[in-house]
């Protein structure tokens, strides 16, 4: 695999991370972004970024659109989100991929085949962050602990991402993601089918050490850019960057403190 094809990432993968954040920033500045959460309601407030004020909520009177629009137009700003988000972190791994799967026939099936694979297990998990979310808005107008506490999971759930930074799961999945090449050459067979199912075993990976800043990304509003870009780059520095691992555990310290602060404040 050490080929000088494996120098070179292929083309459509820096294409679908462009159309990915234009697409994002369309819908920002179009304001569809309070679409994406169940009812048509804006997330809970989350903390501000720095110099940045805090998200607002929308006006008791908007009008919730139909569930199934709401989970076509969920289900669209995920995939993008996650395109954004985590192909930039992927890039060695397609890259490496690329090259080693180039001298089968139909190199481009197998690539499109890992990637279904990768693109599926954050898929299965954006359908299970839409029910939590789902379950929290219910819960919030139903449960007085949560009533009229907007600030309380954005709260929890920095402090839950926090914690994750300084875990051995999230570390024993950023090693499998921060040496693509030894992880690559155990697992990798030739055909579409044994790469969907490497495309599926990298994602969980991927997901391993991810899941919690996604969440927060959940919480903050899928198409909220100050987010998105503050979280793309923290995760492709984790895992690609030279000191990855003093940047997560950096970013664990300034997750817990923000979340602690926000929980303080309204206290």
């Amino acid at each position: 695999m050490a080929t000088a094809a494996a120098a070179r990432v292929p083309r459509v993968v820096p294409a679908a991370i462009a159309l990915a954040w234009t697409v994002a920033i369309a819908v920002h500045l179009t304001g569809w972004g309070h679409r994406l959460h169940p009812g048509g309601a804006a997330p809970p407030a989350m903390p501000a970024m720095p110099s940045m004020p805090g998200m607002e909520h929308m006006p008791a009177t908007a009008s919730a659109p139909p569930w199934p629009l709401v989970l076509a137009l969920y289900a669209g700003a995920w995939m993008v989100m996650v395109a954004a988000m985590m192909l930039p972190s992927a890039t060695p791994m397609l890259r490496l991929f690329a090259a080693a799967s180039a001298p089968q026939p139909h190199a481009g099936r197998a690539l499109g085949a890992f990637v279904t694979g990768y693109l599926t297990v954050w898929a299965a998990f954006g359908l299970a962050a839409l029910g939590a979310d789902a379950a929290l808005g219910t819960a919030s107008t139903t449960v007085p602990a949560l009533a009229g506490r907007p600030w309380l999971v954005p709260g929890l759930t920095l402090l839950l991402a926090g914690a994750f930074q300084f875990s051995a799961l999230k570390d024993a999945c950023l090693d499998a993601c921060r040496h693509p090449a030894a992880w690559l050459l155990r697992r990798y067979r030739r055909g579409p089918g044994p790469a969907v199912a490497l495309g599926w075993a990298h994602g969980l990976f991927c997901l391993g050490c991810c899941w919690a800043l996604m969440l927060v990304m959940v919480v903050a509003g899928l198409t909220d850019l100050r987010w998105m870009a503050a979280l793309a780059a923290l995760m492709a520095y984790e895992k690609i960057g030279r000191h990855g691992r003093t940047v997560a555990h950096a970013a664990g310290v300034v997750l817990l403190a923000t979340g602690a602060a926000l929980l303080a404040t309204h206290m």
